[in-house]
């Protein structure tokens, strides 16, 4: 996410508002749900690896940790996802990261969002490492303290310190081409 062709495929303000009268029409109770938020962003069941990562998603927008997203959810995920900065995109992927939301890293949940990340964007697999190897590496790079977690203060200054850990930890997945190319798709 926040990669510079993504910035380059802003939406313009039909499409951010036909996605909001979608979500009015979609959930007129005023709550998205997970299988909701997952048939309006055309994820198919079959797709372990999409399904993964969009109930990520959806968990890092739940910000009252309801298992659904209001309107105000929905809109602040459309604008970071659409027009965040890049300080605002890299805490979000902090907190898609940190699965147990104890604020902190360990290998074992920056292991299985690369796992994710690298299946669902096959097609740009330019590189060469596992993501065990790709963990390591970027604990080598980040962990400032070598106690074996990332916290948020080391996450930012690791990403902005080093370009290609900014391209892995922002979760570069082209999440506004991903959103255009399915906005039209939308029932």
């Amino acid at each position: 996410m926040g990669q510079k062709e993504s910035r380059n495929e802003e939406m313009d303000l039909a499409q951010v508002q036909e996605l909001c009268i979608i979500f009015m029409k979609e959930c007129p109770s005023g709550a998205l749900h997970l299988h909701e938020f997952k048939r309006i962003f055309g994820v198919q069941s079959s797709s372990e690896e999409e399904s993964t990562y969009i109930e990520t998603v959806f968990r890092s927008f739940d910000t009252n940790k309801d298992n659904r997203l209001d309107f105000l959810e929905y809109v602040a995920a459309l604008h970071l996802i659409l027009r965040g900065n890049l300080e605002d995109r890299l805490k979000w992927s902090f907190k898609m990261y940190d699965k147990d939301g104890n604020g902190k890293l360990d290998r074992s949940e920056v292991k299985n969002l690369i796992r994710v990340i690298q299946k669902i964007r096959v097609h740009r697999s330019d590189m060469d490492m596992t993501p065990t190897q790709i963990c390591d590496r970027i604990f080598e790079l980040v962990d400032q303290n070598h106690d074996g977690q990332i916290t948020l203060a080391e996450f930012m200054e690791g990403a902005q310190k080093d370009e290609w850990v900014m391209q892995l930890l922002k979760l570069d997945v082209n999440a506004t081409g991903w959103v255009i190319q399915n906005c039209g798709k939308l029932p």
